[in-house]
């Protein structure tokens, strides 16, 4: 079998904009691991995919959704399929691969075609075309249904682990590991990494007309919609860089996906119609994985993530408005952005569901550190920073105002309110023990 790291070189050619040397890629990487005639492929054009990509295959007559990820340092994707069976064991609803390849360079999974929309699909057209009544009612429905498993399971599986079995776990590098260069800075002590390629030394267009330097950014105070936070962006990231280790989160571990986002998240019917969840791509799955890190991702990204400006500024941008001054070092930010009733819905289900029954379960053992507020704060201010870049002009299309709109709710989330309140405050006080 040839070594020749088909995976690797399949990404560079799509984001370089060569689709069709990417499938010729694709078709060869697939051909070569499973010994089969390899038919129609296409790549999903997938905005919920930020560090990774997918598409559809046929596969000897039969039709597969592959998939691999696709962000640097990013090797292991074969382990991928062993965490879906760890889930699967420990009572998850989980799509396990049907086929895995692991060699270096040439990763991917291979998942039978479903018929089922992903939930972030599902969402988002009911998001789109503000659609009420019955169909929201039942999406809000599911996902209780998969909170409130995903909770019963991580009560079951609680656990004490040691500090070395939580930084092994790879839930770890959607957070602190983004933050610093791994090849200059093994210990992570300098803030660098995602920082430094997305935000250092580059202008950031916010609102209208306001354009501040890099310096000017990290170090303003923000005043959104007229509540003043109580750390600065530069602030925030080193704090995170410091915070985000596993001798701060305590020995309280769980068997969890780690990354169950809804596009991670299948949208089913049983046979009586019944609406259900299924997790798949648990690429960040693991057994032992920080009991207080485990939601983090879904619930950012399930929630305050949307609708629309994190993944689709555009339509952000043609449905909001924000408007921005600077003046001694502070940003004043208005914006008319909501979470609207299905993700207020959703963040309802986390607390009451997944966030007070975890915490309380360790505040029980003795296991809930005293800072656990700002460690959860500071990761869920990693998720969207870190996962790509916010800034206006960027590779990733955000506009000024979809930027405005993305920095505050990110402020928001790892900061205190120096005066008033907002989602991120109540949030926090309803789930406290």
């Amino acid at each position: 079998m040839s070594a020749a790291p088909l995976a690797r070189i399949a990404r560079d050619q799509y984001l370089a904009g060569d689709e069709d040397a990417a499938n010729r890629s694709l078709v060869a990487l697939i051909g070569d691991i499973s010994d089969r005639e390899v038919g129609a492929l296409a790549i999903n054009r997938d905005v919920y995919s930020l560090n990774s990509l997918n598409g559809t295959v046929e596969l000897g007559g039969e039709r597969f959704f592959f998939k691999f990820h696709a962000e640097e340092g990013e090797d292991d994707t074969i382990q991928e399929y062993y965490n879906a069976e760890l889930l699967q064991s420990a009572g998850y609803p989980v799509d396990v691969p049907a086929l895995a390849n692991g060699e270096p360079g040439r990763q991917i999974l291979l998942y039978r075609l479903r018929r089922d929309p992903r939930f972030s699909d599902l969402c988002r057209t009911l998001e789109f075309d503000r659609v009420e009544g019955e169909a929201l009612a039942d999406a809000i429905e599911a996902q209780r249904g998969l909170d409130a498993l995903s909770s019963q399971r991580m009560h079951e599986t609680l656990h004490a682990a040691t500090e070395p079995e939580l930084a092994a776990e790879p839930v770890n590098r959607l957070f602190r590991d983004r933050l610093f260069d791994p090849v200059t800075d093994p210990a992570g002590t300098v803030v660098a990494g995602r920082v430094a390629r997305f935000y250092a030394d580059k202008e950031h267009r916010l609102g209208g007309d306001t354009a501040l330097t890099w310096e000017q950014f990290r170090d303003a105070r923000w005043v959104v919609n007229g509540v003043e936070y109580d750390r600065t962006v530069g602030e925030l990231f080193g704090e995170a860089i410091e915070a985000l280790v596993p001798a701060r989160y305590g020995p309280g571990a769980v068997i969890a996906h780690g990354d169950a986002h809804n596009a991670n998240v299948w949208f089913e019917r049983d046979d009586d119609g019944r609406a259900h969840l299924t997790q798949f791509d648990p690429a960040f799955a693991g057994r032992h994985v920080p009991a207080l890190l485990a939601e983090v991702k879904t619930t950012f990204h399930n929630v305050f993530a949307h609708p629309f400006w994190l993944y689709e500024p555009r339509i952000a941008t043609e449905r909001y408005a924000a408007s921005v001054s600077y003046a001694d070092g502070r940003l004043q930010v208005v914006h008319d952005h909501d979470l609207g009733m299905l993700r207020r819905a959703f963040l309802d289900a986390k607390a009451e569901l997944v966030w007070r029954p975890l915490l309380r379960d360790l505040h029980a053992r003795g296991e809930l550190p005293t800072d656990w507020r700002r460690l959860v704060r500071l990761a869920l201010f990693c998720c969207p920073t870190l996962v790509h870049e916010l800034r206006a002009g960027g590779p990733t299309g955000h506009t000024p105002v979809s930027a405005a709109i993305g920095w505050s709710i990110a402020v928001a989330a790892g900061s205190e309110p120096v005066s008033g309140t907002d989602a991120f405050s109540a949030f926090f006080d309803a789930v406290a023990p």
